[in-house]
């Protein structure tokens, strides 16, 4: 591909339409054959990716280099270069240097552990084996990775490691591996449906059939068929929305339609919270801050992190958010309120490592606190970054779910590898690793698959849609401001009784509040009944979508009676693995949700309390 590739030579050559993808010699040109067996002439393809982060277009480039022949399109709800991948900053691990004692075991241990025995240890295994894959493939690939002085790729401690595994390329690994992956994935004849978004997940029978999209640019709603589908659409930690790391639209849409369709929504209570995000708004200060030595201080000038874990700074992200908002509760912070906050502090680096190692995050304290943290040490807390709940897979050598035909990586999948607290540099591993393994799993099905579903399900569902999309778009006033002032206090209310440190107290009163917030959502009219890229009505499905996330998320962490990485119940302070040494399963039945549990999948590594 070209250098000089640019935006309006992408969208003439590797975008495609829905009405293109009803023409079977439109798709032709981008497989070797037509899709074979669409009875309806509804548009179609053979694998259909929704999503295109990492692990979408992971999965993409795994289905065209096992089957040339197969029509691949990746679904996003606007360029595909905006995602949440973009934003992680500290490196990915993966063993690459076998000669000073670190082994596939370690890692796989340190993941284990990290994720306080939660996490299903056969995928953890193999998640830790195939991790030195994906940075061999991404590094032929010719991803930009930092050298070090014998010319592999650079590797930095990351929290809760033992060795120096996290591999990176600079603070912007995940925008350098996504752009990677991207190249890749356009010239390996990957087509991309542009500014489309999920309402729906299809079925004929128990098959998946494809999927309903709205058409932002039109406010048309299409049912496309696929022979299998794979959800990529990252995680749901904007239920905590006034205080993220995560893009605006990383909205939970593929677990919320999954969980509709009537699959299981995997340890949704487990939500990461990331130590450090810049004290307004949460966006991310990379791991790799304190990777290379960054130090927390409180306002006594205190390196605190010596009180609370051995390994300090370096101990994973649950004991140092946990340390810092307890620093903030017992008044060795800086500030009140939301603004409240401790200091990191990077400036013994000296310019010249920090613009060669941490030059995003410079970047970030300019354009958020208006400081350098060069010359000042900066202003954090804790902020939520990361979901290791998700749609619930079958089988992790495939990326399966309970659903025939359909598929679910990344974030948005709950093997579990992270059990309930994912370490730094774990998160871009998953995004490469699962991505791969789920592509190739959806492209052996849709090989092997004869025909489309009937796409009656799909059509009958796209009329609803057609139907409820007038009713909301139906007001005679103008109902916007009110859906942004009730967003601001869901996230509030998410932050303050679901966060860092929870009780029975503060989660049933959640529960109330977010079944009041879901009941004003649905009532609420909005003015505008032009679809064409009505910005507020995706505003209103996506707010939709995360009061029903974080909504299953509170009854798990309200029925999670203990203590156990990410999830602090002040008044259960101990892990209990006679009781919970097990998955939370949501489903939604006739409007209801239902709880049920699965035991943790333990091989080698049998629980014990977790020191560091």
């Amino acid at each position: 591909m070209s250098e000089k590739f640019t935006r309006r030579e992408f969208l003439q050559s590797a975008s495609v339409t829905l009405g293109a993808l009803a023409t079977a010699p439109a798709v032709k040109a981008f497989a070797a054959e037509a899709p074979k067996g669409n009875e309806k002439g509804l548009p179609s393809c053979d694998v259909l990716i929704v999503g295109s982060g990492g692990s979408g277009l992971r999965a993409a480039i795994a289905v065209r280099q096992n089957h040339p022949n197969l029509s691949v399109v990746v679904v996003n709800k606007g360029m595909p270069s905006r995602n949440a991948t973009c934003m992680a900053e500290g490196g990915i691990n993966g063993v690459i240097d076998f000669s000073k004692g670190d082994s596939h075991e370690l890692h796989a241990f340190d993941t284990v552990k990290g994720g306080d025995y939660l996490g299903d240890q056969d995928a953890i295994e193999n998640f830790a084996i195939k991790a030195t894959e994906a940075i061999h493939e991404l590094d032929h690939a010719g991803m930009p990775f930092n050298r070090a002085s014998d010319d592999t790729v650079a590797r930095r401690f990351a929290g809760g490691a033992k060795y120096e595994r996290c591999n990176y390329a600079a603070d912007k690994t995940g925008a350098i591996m996504m752009h990677t992956c991207l190249d890749q994935a356009i010239s390996s004849g990957v087509k991309f449906l542009l500014d489309q978004y999920l309402l729906d997940i299809s079925t004929d029978g128990d098959e998946c059939e494809g999927v309903v999209l709205l058409d932002i640019k039109t406010g048309d709603v299409t049912p496309l068929l696929a022979k299998s589908v794979v959800i990529a659409t990252g995680g749901y930690t904007r239920v905590f929305y006034n205080r993220t790391s995560v893009p605006f639209n990383a909205s939970g849409d593929g677990i919320a339609a999954a969980l509709r369709a009537g699959l299981a929504f995997k340890d949704p209570e487990m939500l990461q919270f990331h130590p450090t995000g810049v004290r307004n708004g949460g966006a991310l200060i990379t791991e790799a801050a304190r990777g290379v030595g960054g130090k927390l201080l409180n306002n006594k000038g205190e390196r605190f992190m010596s009180k609370y874990a051995a390994k300090m700074e370096l101990a994973p992200r649950d004991i140092v958010a946990r340390a810092i908002e307890t620093e903030i509760r017992e008044g060795r912070g800086f500030g009140e309120g939301m603004g409240a906050y401790v200091l990191l502090d990077v400036t013994f680096l000296g310019e010249e490592r920090i613009m060669n190692e941490l030059p995003q995050i410079r970047h970030v304290g300019e354009l958020f606190e208006n400081m350098d943290l060069v010359k000042e040490p900066i202003k954090i807390r804790p902020t939520a970054h990361y979901s290791m709940g998700g749609i619930e897979t079958a089988n992790f050598k495939d990326m399966s779910t309970t659903m025939p035909g359909l598929y679910a990586v990344g974030e948005a999948a709950c093997v579990s590898i992270h059990g309930a607290n994912r370490l730094g540099g774990n998160s871009l591993t998953d995004a490469s690793v699962t991505g791969k393994i789920g592509g190739e799993g959806a492209g052996n099905y849709a090989a092997n698959r004869a025909k489309f579903g009937s796409g009656k399900n799909a059509d009958e569902l796209a009329k609803k849609w057609r139907e409820r999309l007038k009713e909301i778009t139906s007001g005679s006033s103008n109902n916007a401001n009110e859906m942004y002032a009730l967003r601001e206090e869901f996230g509030k209310q998410n932050w303050d009784n679901m966060g860092v440190f929870r009780t029975a107290e503060k989660l049933e009163l959640l529960t109330k509040t977010l079944k009041e917030i879901q009941d004003k959502h649905a009532n609420l009219k909005l003015a505008n009944p032009n679809l064409t890229y009505n910005t507020a009505l995706i505003d209103y499905l996506e707010f939709g979508n995360l009061i029903l996330l974080a909504r299953c998320a509170c009854l798990g962490a309200l029925n999670r009676k203990e203590s156990r990485g990410s999830h602090t119940r002040e008044d259960y302070p101990k892990r209990d693995d006679v009781n919970f040494l097990k998955h939370t399963l949501v489903k939604i039945k006739d409007g209801e949700f239902t709880v049920d549990y699965k035991d943790v999948v333990i091989t080698k590594f049998k629980p014990v309390e977790r020191k560091y």
